[in-house]
């Protein structure tokens, strides 16, 4: 039995809309997401922050949320793959492209990999380097993504499946 004291008020706005919870300290944000909320799209891989199955964003950032204790998001707000499309009925590019190009085999993984390509384009888009990138490039823009830029930018999701192919060509027909 856990006390009182180990609980605390949370609000977040979860794809959109305000969610005020009593939290355990302990609990992290994927367990909050799946169990509390039904948000099922995200996926529990490794527990270990190590696969990216996991993958939200959180205030348009790529984070893996099994590493997440939710009581340190208070006023965060967390977008997860069924919050991708927003209020539209059309689902977001990324789901098209992923859907078009087959980029998915068990689809285990494909939540994950969808936030994360979403957060990566974001990064990219804002002028972060990653590992690969040129350090003679210019730094005042976007960072051009070719395949080697995609691949290392997604190299924090693992795909059991072997998809990687489908998912880099699905990532280039929206950039």
């Amino acid at each position: 039995m856990t006390s009182a004291s180990h609980h605390s008020e949370v609000t977040l706005r979860v794809n959109g809309k305000p969610h005020t919870l009593r939290v355990d300290h302990r609990r992290v944000l994927l367990d909050l997401l799946r169990e509390d909320l039904d948000l099922t799209g995200s996926k529990k891989g490794c527990d270990h922050g190590q696969c990216g199955a996991c993958t939200v964003l959180v205030d348009g950032r790529r984070q893996n949320s099994c590493l997440l204790l939710a009581v340190t998001l208070d006023g965060s707000e967390i977008t997860t793959v069924e919050g991708l499309g927003g209020d539209r009925e059309e689902p977001h590019p990324l789901q098209r492209a992923f859907l078009d190009r087959d980029a998915f085999q068990c689809g285990y993984c494909t939540p994950g990999q969808l936030c994360s390509a979403v957060g990566m384009l974001a990064e990219a888009a804002a002028g972060h380097p990653s590992h690969v990138t040129d350090p003679a490039a210019p730094t005042d823009g976007p960072v051009p993504l070719d395949r080697s830029e995609i691949r290392e930018r997604m190299s924090g999701n693992l795909c059991r499946c072997g998809a990687y192919p489908r998912i880099v060509e699905a990532i280039e027909d929206v950039i």
